[in-house]
């Protein structure tokens, strides 16, 4: 089995220029993500805010978190506090919860759209018809602390490569229209985040320039008994 620095080393190595990597630290020790750390990553993804919390506590101040998690609206003080961007913005409503909070903190905070693209119903975000029917300028100008520096999505679980590219593409395709729409101007409306473990090749292939991977990079989860 590759260690934690190696398998870094490969995905970098085959990684093209301009894609970031976010590594998921979800369910890892906070010895494995300084590993990581260690390795030459400074972006790293939690899925529930506590958990950030209590990681960032405990590792370097030069780390940036993004939380990619849903986001409970009664969690949104911890969340600001904690990350530099969220991922996983899922409501005009909570998006402006982020700002207030931002505003409050002092700090500017950058969001990401979470967009559903999936065939999965458990999976959260924006149906692609809101996302082309809401006026994302006037929203995007409303904001004092939060900013809309791109779009979110995460492809079906499935075997299907044609089905994941379609879906990447489709996501691709909203962050286009959205930037000669309502961002013509604005340089920080720049990112799509797609791709895991299992299809970042595909997503990175369609466009992604964030790709959120735990398991390639620490290998398969494993679950303690309860």
């Amino acid at each position: 089995m590759n260690s934690i620095a190696e398998n870094i080393r490969k995905l970098l190595e085959e990684l093209p220029p301009g894609v970031a990597v976010v590594a998921v630290t979800k369910t890892r020790t906070p010895d494995e993500a300084l590993e990581a750390y260690r390795a030459g990553l400074r972006i790293f993804g939690e899925n529930r805010v506590q958990e950030m919390t209590v990681k960032k506590t405990l590792l370097p101040d030069d780390i940036a978190w993004h939380l990619i998690g849903h986001l409970q609206s009664n969690k949104v003080k911890q969340a600001v506090a904690s990350a530099s961007v969220i991922e996983s913005v899922d409501s005009v409503r909570l998006l402006r919860l982020i700002d207030a909070e931002a505003l409050a903190q002092g700090k500017t905070i950058d969001c990401l759209l979470q967009v559903h693209i999936a065939s999965e119903e458990t999976k959260s975000g924006f149906s692609p018809a809101e996302m082309e029917e809401t006026d994302w300028h006037a929203v995007s100008r409303s904001l004092r602390a939060a900013r809309i520096c791109g779009i979110m999505g995460m492809a079906t679980f499935t075997d299907d490569s044609e089905s994941v590219r379609a879906e990447f593409r489709t996501l691709v395709d909203i962050f286009e229209r959205m930037r000669e729409t309502h961002f013509r101007e604005i340089s920080h409306f720049r990112d799509v985040s797609m791709g895991m473990s299992a299809d970042w090749r595909l997503a990175v292939e369609e466009g992604s320039t964030i790709i959120r991977v735990g398991t390639l990079i620490f290998g398969e989860r494993i679950y303690k008994a309860r």
